[in-house]
């Protein structure tokens, strides 16, 4: 926030009325003359004054939501014969010379439909207003430029802030920059849906849409608007009827429409225009129908396209979607990090999901315990509240694997300090190899296979599931998670402490 703030305008303080409204005969509108240059000249003193010879472009705007409405509008707003670029120029960040920085102002002043913050960086900035007022903010007093400004006949007053100083919709909102993870995110999701179509909003109330595909994606992203929105949405409809039919009966839409050569067509509508929109996608080979209003029919995931140094440097913020926020979320995890959640389902195919505080994580089965379970049901319940470990944090797909087992001891090295010892267990599973005898006095302990060449049959007797069965601990791979077990040589041994 700059430290010196002044309202110009031409209208007199005298010549306001109790409540502080103007009153005098001063009209609204540029006088094109005269007056409309002393506001330029003022502008021109204090930039002097603070040292300022070029300015950014920030936020444009243009349409509808920056015209006033008090002046007939102007061919491309005026911007043509501006701007080096023209309309293309008018674009967040985009640095003009003072010169041409004066006749954004005059545009401005004389409402042809385009606005924009004019600022230089901590040093100097020009906001115009509702009705012909201007503010300039300095980091300087400019005592030279406020005395010329009242030599021009306008009116400074000192003020605590410029009303149109930018401020985010959502403070708590976080801006997601069109980084490798977007791209990465972008060109997954189109090799998912085959086509996608990509929403540049390049200005406020200006958009462009681009249609991807695993092909052109790099070569759109090539031309984009720097600092433009980014909004990823599913393919058009290409039943053009289904998309007519989702017209709502009132309110503001875009209607969005291919044509048979691919030119891609948007325009914001209200139910007036319905039936005039219409009739123009006769010939269309597929069209969609977005609302306007924040919440509804959110994009699949949206960002803002940083600077070619990688650093986000436009202020301005998209509406935020399910994916954005989890986006978001994802960037606070790392890899290795114990989190706490929410068990919230067991899935059928023995993945177990949990709440994170919005967002969901997985467990796939062999990170649920060390020990043996028949099913995740036996470790873990819905509506249990659960510490893990992070194994990754997946940006492109946005998946968050977690283990239960990480943040529990391993037991496995004191079952290898075991070997040697002579155990009774149940036997548990016969295989047509040998079988397995649990070796553990517990619910859930470790089994070891008995070969059947370490099989000693000489009682005769059969051998079934449930019998217990003395044996001999004869190895333990810890890496490949195997316990190896003698019966034979159980029978020459001494049982020790230890078996059931």
């Amino acid at each position: 926030m700059l430290p010196y703030v002044y309202q110009v305008t031409k209208y007199d303080p005298a010549d306001r009325d109790q409540h502080g409204h103007y009153a005098g005969v001063e009209p609204a509108t540029s006088d094109h003359g005269p007056v409309e240059s002393a506001y330029l000249q003022a502008i021109a003193a204090f930039a002097e004054e603070a040292d300022v010879d070029e300015l950014a472009i920030r936020e444009p705007q243009i349409g509808g939501c920056a015209a006033f409405g008090l002046e007939p509008p102007v061919d491309r707003y005026g911007l043509d014969a501006l701007l080096p670029a023209g309309l293309s120029g008018f674009h967040d960040g985009a640095l003009v010379p003072m010169a041409a920085g004066l006749e954004l102002v005059r545009a401005m002043l004389r409402d042809n439909g385009a606005w924009c913050r004019l600022e230089a960086e901590g040093a100097f900035a020009v906001h115009v207003g509702w009705d012909q007022y201007l503010y300039i903010g300095s980091s300087r007093p400019c005592e030279a430029a406020l005395a010329r400004t009242r030599s021009l006949g306008l009116h400074p007053e000192r003020v605590h802030t410029s009303p149109y100083d930018f401020a985010p919709d959502d403070p708590q909102d976080v801006q997601r920059p069109a980084d490798a993870d977007f791209w990465d995110r972008l060109h997954w999701t189109v090799s998912g849906h085959r086509t996608t179509f990509l929403q540049e909003t390049y200005a406020a109330n200006a958009s462009r849409w681009h249609r991807l595909t695993r092909d052109n994606i790099e070569t759109v992203r090539s031309r984009l608007t720097p600092r433009s929105r980014l909004a990823v949405w599913p393919d058009l409809l290409t039943d053009v009827d289904v998309a007519v039919a989702a017209l709502p009966n009132e309110g503001l839409v875009e209607v969005v429409w291919e044509n048979q050569d691919e030119q891609i067509t948007s325009t914001v509508v209200d139910e007036t225009q319905f039936e005039a929109v219409v009739s123009q996608l006769t010939d269309a080979r597929a069209a969609g129908v977005v609302s306007v209003y924040a919440g509804e029919d959110p994009p699949l995931f949206t960002a803002v396209l940083p600077d070619r140094d990688g650093v986000l440097r436009a202020r301005w913020q998209t509406e935020p979607t399910p994916s954005d926020r989890d986006w978001a979320f994802l960037k606070t995890l790392r890899r290795g990090q114990v989190v706490t959640g929410t068990v919230t389902t067991i899935a059928g195919f023995g993945v177990t999901f949990v709440d994170l505080g919005g967002f969901t994580a997985m467990i796939n089965i062999p990170e649920l315990s060390w020990r043996p379970f028949d099913h995740p049901s036996d470790v873990v319940s819905v509506g249990q509240k659960i510490t893990a470990e992070v194994l990754d944090v997946d940006m492109v797909r946005e998946r968050v694997p977690l283990s239960l087992r990480a943040v529990q001891e391993d037991p496995w090295p004191h079952v290898a300090q075991r070997i040697g010892q002579v155990v009774t267990g149940p036997v548990t599973k016969i295989v047509p190899f040998g079988l397995f005898v649990r070796i553990e006095d517990r619910g859930d302990g470790f089994c070891g296979l008995v070969p059947t060449s370490e099989l000693d049959a000489s009682s005769g007797v059969d051998i079934e599931v449930g019998d217990a069965l003395t044996v001999k601990i004869i190895d333990v791979d810890i890496a490949r998670r195997r316990i190896a077990l003698s019966h034979t040589q159980a029978r020459t041994s001494r049982p020790e402490d230890g078996g059931t």
